[in-house]
């Protein structure tokens, strides 16, 4: 994916893209024959676990995408120094903090479907307002708006990571805590690969963090179901 980012020339991304397609089939194909599977794809057979699966990758997709276009953004366009840009970006996690341990208290009394979807639908927003800050934004303008996004990820985290952790049958525990951290990479992967405008990255985040639409499945799904 690095290629990608870099400007790596299309023939040579074309053949390390097929030749990844390739070795991961035949990698799937032998992990689902394994008792104990390096990679617990059958796992993915649970709806509800899936679901939060994919909102995990998009999610983290979306973080990523932000933060590596946001330094470029604040330094670039609006002019900023390096100290100055860190501290505008310190709102995010520092508000994730704080967040984080309460939507885990929440998420013993309400559904994670709901907490996740209602968390990635305020991150959109906060995304969303991030590119549309304008050309000359004042600093409260902008670190408002990251912690709005903070407020999202936090409000999306943790319920999402319990529900995915639960939805395993309990003997698959350390399987499924195995899912959640390639997910995780997953997307920061995939989010830190895209050649874009800083503007045009916060759009493409935005996009991936509308996956509260899938989160929101969970509020009918089952909540675990033994694999075969």
């Amino acid at each position: 994916m690095a290629g990608i980012g870099h400007g790596e020339h299309r023939p040579w991304l074309i053949a390390e893209f097929i030749a990844a397609a390739v070795i991961g089939y035949f990698f799937v194909r032998r992990q689902l024959t394994q008792s104990a599977p390096l990679l617990p794809i059958d796992l993915m057979r649970i709806p509800v676990f899936a679901l939060s699966v994919g909102t995990s990758v998009c999610s983290f997709c979306a973080q990523m995408l932000a933060f590596v276009s946001l330094p470029f953004l604040l330094q670039d366009s609006f002019g900023m120094s390096q100290v100055a840009t860190g501290f505008l970006m310190t709102p995010w996690p520092l508000v994730i903090v704080f967040v984080a341990p309460i939507s885990g208290v929440l998420a013993d009394r309400y559904s994670a479907g709901l907490l996740s979807g209602i968390g990635l639908a305020i991150l959109t927003v906060g995304l969303v307002l991030l590119a549309t800050v304008g050309a000359h934004p004042a600093v409260f303008d902008i670190a408002w708006r990251m912690a709005v996004c903070g407020l999202g990820f936090g409000l999306f985290q943790s319920p999402n990571n319990r529900q995915m952790l639960s939805s395993a049958p309990r003997h698959r525990s350390g399987g499924a805590s195995d899912m959640l951290g390639t997910a995780r990479l997953t997307g920061q992967t995939l989010g830190g690969a895209p050649k874009n405008g800083a503007t045009i990255a916060l759009a493409v985040a935005a996009v991936f963090a509308a996956a509260a639409v899938v989160s929101m499945l969970r509020l009918t799904g089952k909540r675990s179901i033994e694999p075969a």
